[in-house]
């Protein structure tokens, strides 16, 4: 089985190894997540509990950095434990795992507003969570990346977290590290873009929730089409939830959709977004094939086929999320002659995929997130920031 997981490195970068704690009612669940944290020598699993009163009430004396909190739980719930757990550790890295329903779904999607920090989707059953190597790579690496964010953060003199629990994400102050790293920036667009083109990962929903109920100048102007790592389902519940804060129709997008000014496109779960021409106008084309940097949607597809559209006149957008998606889509948006901007580090939940797209110097701007509807909205507006 190859799982394709990054070579640890927490125990020698960050001093100490990232403390989980596991809380799920369903003890083969709990077996299992044991089995394959206490496998990573990074990783330290501190308790393995049954219930959200458990966890809250053991929580202090565990002291962990991450805990994968089950939604679906006897006495008290996942989503009834969060506001408890995060009250007594407000930097607390909380990941909800659900099966996948439209019920569980619509709750991991509120628990990111009051304050989690990202989501797993289970397996149907403990028996295809233990045969996914998908699954197994998922939560090891959301652990992990998530759990030296903390510890990074925590170590970091003047740090102070603030719990906002609000559909804004948690903004940190900046890292000298990105600052070191962010290469030269290229010229912004001087014609107003003719489409826009979006990718977040985690800590994505939560982004997506901000920008989009600032941007409706930009959404009635030109087509706005996104990539958000999601499975089936949870698409559906944020089309919904960001139709209500954008004031505009946000589509889980199908087969054949006529791309135009006025609406948000949205990739749907478990399939890859591209953009093609038929008849001489842009639509819709979406299939299930292999994935592409471990993720279906993806991001590549959607900023590489849209490039071939639109060129020039083209804005790539990439959002807060692990890995590197986005990276060659964003590299033939370029090509293209259109332009990409990326959200910074401070503001990031992790800075994965955006921080490699600046890296690289394909960006014209790194922006903070509270900042990034504003300047879209003046690059639209043909205005420079």
């Amino acid at each position: 089985m190859n799982l394709e997981i990054a070579s640890p490195s927490s125990v020698t970068t960050l001093g100490r190894r990232i403390r989980v704690m596991v809380v799920d009612d369903a003890i083969v669940v709990r077996g299992l997540f044991t089995r394959w944290l206490e496998a990573e020598p990074d990783l330290e699993l501190v308790a393995s509990l049954r219930s959200g009163r458990e966890a809250v009430a053991e929580l202090m004396r565990a002291d962990p950095d991450v805990v994968l909190l089950d939604v679906a739980m006897p006495d008290l719930d996942g989503i009834a434990a969060l506001p408890l757990l995060l009250a007594k550790k407000p930097d607390l890295v909380v990941i909800m795992a659900s099966t996948l329903t439209r019920r569980n779904a619509e709750i991991s999607l509120k628990a990111l507003s009051l304050g989690a920090t990202d989501y797993l989707p289970k397996p149907t059953n403990a028996h295809n969570a233990a045969g996914s190597a998908e699954f197994r790579r998922d939560l090891i690496e959301k652990v992990r990346q998530l759990g030296q964010r903390r510890i990074r953060q925590r170590a970091t003199p003047g740090n102070i977290y603030e719990a906002k629990p609000t559909l804004q994400p948690r903004i940190r102050p900046a890292l000298a590290e990105a600052e070191r790293s962010q290469a030269p920036l290229r010229p912004l667009p001087s014609a107003a873009p003719r489409a826009l083109v979006v990718g977040s990962s985690t800590g994505g929903p939560q982004a997506l929730s901000l920008i989009l109920a600032q941007i409706g100048d930009v959404i009635d102007a030109v087509p706005v089409l996104i990539t958000q790592h999601m499975p089936p389902t949870f698409t559906s519940i944020l089309a919904e939830q960001l139709t209500r804060l954008a004031n505009r129709p946000v589509h889980e997008a199908k087969e054949g959709d006529a791309v135009t000014a006025g609406a948000v496109y949205l990739a749907p779960g478990g399939q890859h977004m591209r953009i093609v021409r038929r008849d001489g106008a842009p639509v819709i084309a979406l299939d299930d094939g292999a994935l592409i940097n471990f993720c279906r949607p993806a991001v590549d597809p959607l900023f590489s086929s849209a490039a071939a559209i639109w060129g020039s006149r083209l804005l790539a957008l990439v959002l807060t999320g692990m890995g590197q998606d986005g990276l060659a889509g964003a590299k033939a948006v370029v090509a293209a002659g259109g332009h990409v901007i990326a959200q910074d580090e401070p503001t990031s939940v992790v800075w994965g995929m955006p921080g490699q797209v600046a890296m690289a110097g394909l960006c014209s701007a790194v922006e903070p997130l509270p900042g990034i509807a504003a300047k879209l909205t003046r690059l639209f507006a043909r205005e420079r920031a």
